[in-house]
């Protein structure tokens, strides 16, 4: 005989979330995360996703109550360490190879935390998705790559300006579209790096 417990809402959600392979959901988290890049957050809904992976937005409300819930764990489900095994032996160009793989994806992802916006202020949880995927994991292979630098004596580890060279970096992803329209692809963020991030670590 089955126990209730036995088959209770746990067990029957867990037996549901099973029977999505992660094929299947990873085309739901790339229709979202797509989606919102081209229509912003709020023009987004569970039933436009379903319709656009065919599925029946029952589908979606079983594996992710709400939006805000699946766009999180889509985002967190996205992670990608960009900056990660970048290692030259230099730091100068550890920093210019870091600027050229920043450009490479600043469009997306650049367009991906302007259309989050406003729903990242209101939610908390989307809100510590966005850093988990798009912010702290790069933050942190950044530090490393200028740690090492500071390990072969390169530049100082009393240099003021190694603390914000992660806001430097991250600060001109954002605010170049808003000055110019444009996103800041390779070429200009590895200059970007030779006329201010380098000078400002005492390197040419």
């Amino acid at each position: 005989m089955t126990s209730q417990a036995a088959d209770g809402p746990e067990t029957v959600n867990a037996s549901r979330r099973s029977k999505l392979t992660p094929e299947r959901e990873r085309e739901f988290f790339d229709a979202v995360l797509e989606q919102i890049r081209e229509c912003g957050y709020d023009s987004v809904t569970m039933e436009g996703v379903a319709a656009s992976t065919r599925c029946s937005k029952s589908t979606l409300y079983r594996q992710w109550k709400t939006k805000p819930q699946f766009v999180a764990a889509a985002l967190r489900a996205s992670r990608r360490v960009r900056f990660a095994g970048i290692d030259t032996g230099s730091l100068a160009e550890d920093l210019r190879q870091a600027a050229r793989a920043a450009g490479d994806w600043s469009g997306k992802d650049a367009r991906l935390m302007q259309a989050l916006g406003h729903a990242v202020t209101a939610d908390q949880e989307l809100a510590q998705a966005l850093r988990e995927a798009l912010v702290h994991p790069e933050i942190a292979a950044l530090r490393e790559i200028l740690d090492r630098g500071v390990a072969r004596g390169e530049v100082s580890a009393a240099n003021l300006a190694l603390e914000y060279i992660p806001a430097m970096m991250f600060g001109v992803l954002r605010v170049r579209p808003v000055l110019s329209g444009q996103y800041a692809d390779a070429d200009y963020l590895v200059r970007f790096v030779e006329a201010t991030v380098l000078p400002a670590l005492g390197l040419t």
